[in-house]
């Protein structure tokens, strides 16, 4: 099987700006050696949109933002604080930082790649909830593989 041709469905919950972003941000994040995890389910029952994991297994959760409107209707993002050493906002160049709270980290992007505005403060995890997290992390990645390397033989589930 030609591995390269086969291709990922978008899920069409997220805008095409968010889409964009999350490619440039990922990318940006790899360059840093991490790996990322695109809307991962949350002990919480919360989807994450990016969820980052470095081989330090150190934990980043990135919340995209496609407007200001996006950001005034989501009172959800402080729940992911319990599930990550360092949460930013990722978002296009069109939003002014000054919208975002000042205790996340920030992250500009576009499809190409992305950089750093403000480094986030971190807040080390419990021992035992990041096991959790790197648990849903790998089995995730692994579902989502087997998922594309043999789709008949494995169906989806809701992660």
């Amino acid at each position: 099987m030609n591995l390269a041709a086969i291709s990922i469905t978008p899920d069409r919950r997220q805008s095409e700006t968010a889409l964009i972003v999350a490619r440039g941000t990922a990318r940006w994040l790899a360059s840093l050696g991490f790996s990322c995890v695109g809307e991962l389910a949350l002990p919480s029952g919360r989807r994450a949109d990016l969820v980052a994991l470095n081989e330090r297994g150190e934990i980043w959760i990135i919340e995209i933002k496609s407007s200001a409107e996006d950001l005034r209707a989501d009172q959800k993002w402080q729940d992911y604080r319990a599930h990550c050493d360092r949460l930013f906002f990722a978002f296009t160049q069109d939003l002014p930082c000054e919208i975002f709270p000042q205790d996340t980290g920030l992250i500009v992007a576009d499809a190409y790649g992305a950089y750093l505005h403000c480094e986030a403060p971190e807040h080390r995890l419990p021992a035992a909830t990041r096991k959790v997290m790197l648990l849903r992390f790998g089995l995730a990645a692994a579902r989502r593989i087997n998922r594309l390397i043999d789709p008949q033989g494995h169906a989806a589930i809701d992660e």
